[in-house]
């Protein structure tokens, strides 16, 4: 009875769904204009991807930073590399400039060769204080020279903070309203106002000006993220119509699927909104994801229609058996491609949470909305001509078959020899794969920010901050000589490595303050003694002008000190023998019974977080591989044919990833996506192939070689068909800015194309080679669900047959 029950109900099924065409059609609408009202809900994320879970030790050191501290990327700088910058004109046009951006309300203050001041010693009281370095309002270009001079040669206290310490190279840094670094205001002021206003300035002077900072970074990254998610969608539904009607040489087959895609596109933008989660990097994948694995489902449905058309003529009986004889086979193979987004949900991560939920949820939806839409739209529509069924017996296709079929059938050994060839050569690519955790790796490096923060690189050694916060555990404890002594200690060791910046932190002020109190001679720019200190603190309680830099780089309580140096655009590797440099010295010289030292910053947790997501791949992709086999194993009830199915699986797989080691591709969270994706989709051919090779043992009196043939040549175009369209699909990714997603699509694309040719070639000889281990009726079990009709179940598909063309009749 379960046997027949698989189709029985789904000959149910199309009953329920051919009867009530009318009331599909209008769920369907409603739904969709549902899904549309959750857009409003949709919003762009404003910030980096945290990969790490919230109660991750490396977050909650972060966490408690930005409680000290608050948001720490909330610099923009703008950069300028030109002598003319000292003239007049110039000079005036760039204070102009910088003035207008401190007036907004979304810069908290701005430092700039136009406000910069100096520190003064003055004797009545005796005081430091913060005086302009020129208080006219239009110098001329004797004092713009003078002032360029002092600048360079007489202020190591500007130094890396508003001059390079390689050239001659001006910045301005613009320090964000911290409240407003993570949220749309920021992109606002940027797209609408910083932007513009700098390149009025470059039109007026003709001088280039480079800008970054992180905040300036995540707008435009953001800004690209949201331009290209059109640009996947138009790529992806051109693609995939261009190669579906080039199969099918149907305008209204083509037209049926694009518009169920569409709506498939319109169900998961919804879904995000409806779930409130942000447009990440990733999510911005799904759409057109769901347009290239929802136009598989297509082709099986339309492509048995016109078999079945081809074969009796009858549309009533034909649309009766497209949703009973494929409904099957295409929920479980829509099951295993949504269980290989699905494993990303297991992980806690975040990012990968929310990207496997929208996606496993969308790829069901799919397969639903394909399963009512083109048997009801079919239903209204005469019967398919004969010019419409020509693919179906195209030469070419044949041809192709043919060759796969003497291949296994002469040339087994070729077969293994390259597989395992291929699988030495692989196994050695592995060993050479590299985890990257750089911020801007996957950036488009075409753009000019990406252009302007190798400019920040070169001469001001980084722009991504890293933090070091000294806990010395008792009030004031930083103010202490020992511990200013201790932290230049620190920060020299910082300026060793060519990878980070020269540290800023109070230790700055201190030093200048003993330079103000030698009248700015600049050999004192130097820690006072304990003695000079006694002179130096009657001038330092009555200090004005310094808040902003005391309150930066220690907190209230003057317990915790902050130091602050820049990274370039390095990988974890990198940064990992760094942080294994410099963590021995910190703990001698900041000894851990006494002091508590912890290294942070955004760039940091994102490698951090890339680590992480290294070990969850292998987590994601083992329940993947486990969740998969579990099904196969229901469905076919047979350990053997279990490891049989999973190695030309698993081949693909180890092949890329030996790809990804000779073509330095790194691991990162965009390729840790490839295998749990690629396999997922991939098993769909080999559970198609493995329900037709059964039944064909069935019918065939177990009969391994006429059986395997039989099967090839029944399932090998339909695997063609599919897998060419997801090939090309996924390569529409390659055409994104961002590096991580063009690796993504060429990956998954190569990946899903060794996996057509490994089950088209690989998986018929091993049945073949191991007939004697497999073709028995002990090994080969009655399966618990029937993938493809039997002859028996055509009996009970067909009872409804007439009943099904009657009822259309009166209809």
């Amino acid at each position: 009875m379960s046997k027949i029950f698989t189709f029985g109900f789904w000959n149910s099924v199309a009953r329920l769904i051919l009867r009530n065409r009318i009331i599909i059609i209008l769920l369907i609408l409603a739904t969709t204009v549902f899904f549309a009202s959750q857009w409003k809900n949709m919003r762009f994320s404003f910030t980096e991807a945290n990969l790490l879970p919230d109660d991750h030790e490396v977050n909650q050191e972060y966490n408690a930073f930005l409680e000290k501290f608050g948001e720490e990327g909330n610099l923009i700088v703008m950069g300028i590399k030109d002598s003319s910058l000292f003239t007049e004109k110039n000079y005036q046009a760039w204070k102009a400039l910088n003035d207008s951006l401190q007036k907004f309300p979304e810069v908290d203050y701005a430092i700039s060769i136009g406000n910069l001041k100096k520190l003064e010693k003055f004797e009545d009281p005796k005081r430091f204080q913060m005086v302009p370095f020129i208080t006219e309002a239009n110098p001329d270009s004797l004092e713009l020279a003078n002032y360029e001079n002092e600048l360079f040669t007489k202020l190591p206290f500007y130094e890396n903070l508003v001059y390079s310490a390689h050239s001659n190279t001006i910045q301005s840094a613009l320090y964000l309203n911290k409240a407003i670094v993570n949220s749309k205001a920021r992109k606002d002021f940027v797209i609408d106002n910083l932007d513009p206003m700098i390149k009025n300035f470059e039109s007026q002077t003709g001088i280039d000006v480079r800008v970054s900072g992180m905040p300036y970074i995540r707008t435009l990254n953001s800004q690209n993220i949201i331009d290209e998610i059109g640009l996947f969608i138009v790529a992806a539904l051109g693609v995939t119509s261009l190669i579906f009607f080039f199969f099918f040489r149907s305008v209204r087959a083509t037209v049926i699927s694009m518009v169920t895609v569409c709506i498939g596109v319109m169900w998961a933008f919804g879904t995000i909104g409806l779930l409130h989660y942000e447009i990440t990097v990733l999510t911005a994948l799904i759409p057109p994801l769901i347009i290239v694995i929802g136009i598989p489902n297509c082709i099986f449905l339309i492509n048995k229609y016109q078999q079945e058309i081809q074969k009796h003529g009858n549309q009533a009986k034909s649309l009766q058996r497209v949703i009973a004889k494929v409904g099957n086979a295409t929920l479980m193979t829509n099951i295993t491609t949504a269980s290989g987004f699905a494993t990303f949900i297991l992980t806690e991560s975040k990012l990968l949470k929310e990207f496997g939920i929208v996606a496993s949820i969308n790829i069901v939806a799919i397969f639903i909305l394909s399963l009512l839409i083109i048997p009801v739209i079919y239903s209204y529509m005469k019967i398919p001509k004969s010019k419409h069924l020509k693919h179906l017996n195209r030469q070419w296709i044949g041809s192709f078959v043919g060759w796969m079929e003497k291949m296994v059938r002469n040339h087994r050994i070729a077969v293994y020899f390259t597989a395992v060839g291929l699988l030495a050569v692989s196994i050695i690519g592995i060993y050479n794969i590299r985890i990257s955790g750089s911020l801007l790796e996957d950036m488009p490096q075409q753009a000019d920010f990406f252009k302007d923060v190798k400019f920040f690189e070169e001469e001001f050694d980084g722009i991504m901050p890293l933090e070091i916060v000294v806990d010395t555990k008792r009030p004031r404890g930083v103010l202490k000589s020992s511990t200013l002594k201790k932290l230049e200690q620190l920060e020299d060791l910082i300026a060793e490595e060519p990878e980070l910046s020269q540290p800023l932190s109070i230790t700055r002020l201190v030093k200048y303050s003993k330079q103000a109190y030698y009248n700015g001679n600049p050999k004192y720019y130097q820690l006072p003694s304990s003695q000079e200190q006694n002179f130096i603190l009657p001038y330092t309680k009555n200090m004005k002008g310094n808040d902003n830099l005391v309150n930066t780089y220690i907190d209230s309580t003057g317990r915790f000190a902050r130091i602050t140096t820049f990274m370039k655009d390095i990988g974890t590797d990198k940064m990992e023998k760094i942080e294994d440099k410099l963590w021995p010295n910190i703990h001698k010289i900041f000894p851990e019974d006494r002091y508590e030292v912890s290294m942070t910053g955004k760039a940091l947790v994102f490698q951090k977080g890339t680590t992480y997501l290294v070990h969850n791949l292998v987590l994601s992709l083992s329940l993947a591989i486990v969740l998969i086999a579990l099904l196969m194993a229901w469905m076919f009830r047979s350990f053997r044919m279990i490891l049989i199915s999973l190695v030309p699986n698993l081949l693909p797989l180890l092949i890329t990833a030996g790809m990804m080691g000779f073509l330095g591709v790194p691991i990162k969270p965009s390729t840790i996506l490839v295998f749990s994706i690629a396999f997922g989709i991939s098993v769909d051919d080999t559970i198609h192939f493995l329900a037709k090779y059964r039944q064909e043992l069935k019918a065939n009196d177990w009969k391994i070689k006429r059986s395997v043939y039989a099967a090839l040549r029944e399932t090998g175009v339909s695997m063609f068909y599919t897998s060419i369209v997801l090939f090309f699909g996924f390569s529409v990714f390659m055409i994104s800015s961002f590096g991580g997603t063009v690796a993504l699509g060429g990956l998954v694309s190569a990946t899903l194309l060794f996996a057509m040719l490994s089950n088209l070639l690989l998986l018929p000889s091993l049945l073949l080679s191991l007939e004697r281990s497999i073709a028995n009726k002990e090994t080969l079990k009655e399966p618990s669900m029937r993938i493809i009709a039997t002859p028996e179940d055509e009996e009970e598909i067909s009872k409804d047959d007439e009943e099904y063309k009657n009822q259309k009749n009166k209809n």
